[in-house]
């Protein structure tokens, strides 16, 4: 029992004695050991740069992806590219309102949906005016798969959707812009040339939106039932749905699609003359899109650690001529072969942690300028734990590459020629 555990023992011994003497060598040769590992630092602070750069920046995108819901679904029609409605008059191609009346008994994996569409139009209060304000047609279950509620008066009731009544809500900037009070229900406002009740304000858009196009400066919305909408423009829309829950995005979709098809009267050798669309399906694309990105950029960048591990291998090619004499004493003395390729090779792999240890510092210090700089939006740059683990095996791989040639020439030097070296 003793003889078993005395092996790995002296093993651990000799690791720890030769990383004893590596740390003693770089110490005693600082200039040369910093300028020998500055591939090294460089290449792990760009790798770890480059990754926390993207990590922030997905970060940000599901982070604008998660405010609006990763179960929505977008349903908008289309020219097929082939196929006889491939040049179809646009009256054609577009959706019809009844087209959609039964869907949620068709589709089991919808929870709700809502017809859009938008236009824009000058609305009046008074003596203020709106210029091109967006005027949305929208239908009740808009509010929750928006995630955007009435914060005053009331939503459309089924009575002004289903009768298109001329009633309307608006948003916070519209109604200060037209100077309405603060609870503006019972007040008329003029869009375009209609006069419409106020019955309710919605909540102010969050900056990332899927209709509305959020950040594009300030814009002022007004929301009337949908049919109304439709009485006024006949117009070309688009509609939104809502998964029951994100991993029933795909089923949803499929629903729709066969749904939609036998809506729109379409033979089996016809293409679709819509677009579904899954938030989820979206996202999962993006991650993938995301992860080859990042491999890309750390394989390009990981070319500076190859180009440091070889100033590592000369490096350490000269470190064994200058300590020939060493060698030999140390052969001399009775230290096996083994004992010399595992000195020597230990030393060339704590050079390359130190060096990387410090490109880490490098590329933390560069994260924190990244995620200072304004207007890019990359607040949330971090470094990740896989990136660190990455950094740190992948100079401890170019350390035992790079240095096994030296190491090997070590433990190959005859000790009388070595003794006799000057």
């Amino acid at each position: 029992m003793r003889i078993l555990l005395a092996i790995p023992l002296a093993f651990v011994r000799l690791i720890l004695q030769s990383i004893r003497l590596a740390l003693g060598q770089i110490w005693a040769n600082k200039v040369r050991s910093i300028l020998t590992t500055l591939g090294i630092i460089i290449g792990v602070a760009s790798v770890t740069a480059v990754v926390a750069a993207l990590t922030g920046l997905k970060s940000k995108i599901m982070s604008d992806i998660e405010t609006f819901g990763t179960n929505r679904i977008f349903i908008w029609p289309r020219w097929p590219e082939s196929g006889p409605k491939k040049n179809a008059s646009w009256r054609v191609i577009r959706f019809r309102p009844e087209q959609f009346d039964d869907l949620l008994d068709n589709c089991p994996s919808v929870a709700g949906f809502t017809r859009i569409s938008r236009t824009s139009e000058t609305i009046r209060h008074n003596e203020r005016t709106i210029e091109s304000a967006s005027v949305y047609g929208i239908q009740k279950d808009w509010h929750d798969i928006e995630s955007r509620p009435v914060i005053v008066g009331r939503p459309f009731s089924l009575v002004d959707e289903d009768q298109g009544r001329r009633v309307c809500l608006v948003d916070p900037g519209s109604r200060d812009k037209l100077r309405l009070d603060k609870d503006p229900v019972g007040s008329f406002i003029t869009i375009g040339h209609n006069t419409f009740r106020v019955i309710g304000v919605v909540e102010v858009k969050p900056s990332f939106s899927m209709i509305g196009g959020g950040g594009r400066g300030e814009e002022f919305e007004v929301y009337i039932p949908f049919k109304t909408f439709d009485n006024m423009y006949d117009p070309w829309f688009q509609v939104m749905a809502a998964s029951k829950k994100p991993e029933l995005s795909d089923d949803a979709k499929a629903e729709l699609t066969f749904f939609l098809r036998r809506t729109r009267n379409l033979k089996p050798d016809e293409p679709d003359t819509f677009q579904v669309m899954t938030v989820e399906s979206e996202v999962r694309t993006f991650m993938k899109i995301s992860a080859r990105f990042t491999m890309v950029a750390a394989g390009v960048v990981g070319i500076s650690l190859l180009v440091g591990g070889i100033g590592i291998m000369n490096i350490m090619l000269v470190s064994v001529s200058e300590r020939t004499r060493e060698i030999g004493l140390r052969k001399a003395v009775g230290a096996k072969n083994s004992a010399i390729l595992t000195q020597f090779l230990v030393e060339a792999v704590v050079l390359c942690c130190v060096g990387g240890l410090f490109g880490l510092g490098l590329g933390q210090f560069l994260t924190t300028i990244i995620a200072r700089i304004p207007n890019v939006n990359l607040d949330q740059a971090h470094i990740p734990l896989w990136a660190v683990a990455m950094s740190f095996g992948f100079s401890a791989f170019v350390g035992v590459f790079f240095g096994m040639f030296p190491a090997a020439k070590a433990a190959r030097l005859d000790p009388i020629e070595a003794l006799r070296h000057e």
